[in-house]
């Protein structure tokens, strides 16, 4: 991703606080990339969970498509924790109609410095980090 992309995340995460900030990762179908990184608001509002604003989600999606593009993760913040799948972020990223390659990023805020990690979760729950590289 580019730096700006990763900044836009924590700022996100940051805008957010002390609830958890969220928003969509958009790439190429298929990619790993991230072409443009979406502010979505926490319909939650909790700084224990998140759930993305529907109408912003589908908007952003749509957009993505008429660009030739695709929603390839998300990012959401942890306010308490580290920058580490919880229980209940393995059980939403194991949900039928979410795409098996998605990229779950995390900002952990809990140190009171930015800690931002990508994972992979798979069907059955196992969860893989993956490295994240920056574009300057």
């Amino acid at each position: 991703m580019d730096r700006l992309h990763w900044l836009q995340m924590l700022a996100a995460a940051w805008d957010a606080y002390p609830l958890e900030g969220c928003g969509l990762l958009i790439g190429a179908p298929g990619g790993g990339r991230v072409e443009r990184f979406v502010t979505i608001d926490n319909e939650a509002g909790s700084s224990r969970i998140y759930r993305l604003d529907g109408n912003q989600y589908a908007r952003a999606a749509l957009d993505a498509d008429d660009e030739g593009l695709d929603v390839i993760g998300v990012m959401h913040s942890h306010t308490h924790t580290a920058a580490y799948p919880s229980p209940t972020d393995v059980a939403e990223a194991t949900k039928p109609l979410v795409p098996p390659d998605w990229h779950w990023v995390i900002v952990s805020l809990a140190w009171g410095f930015p800690e931002l990690h990508s994972f992979r979760i798979d069907a059955g729950g196992g969860i893989h980090e993956e490295p994240v590289g920056l574009s300057i």
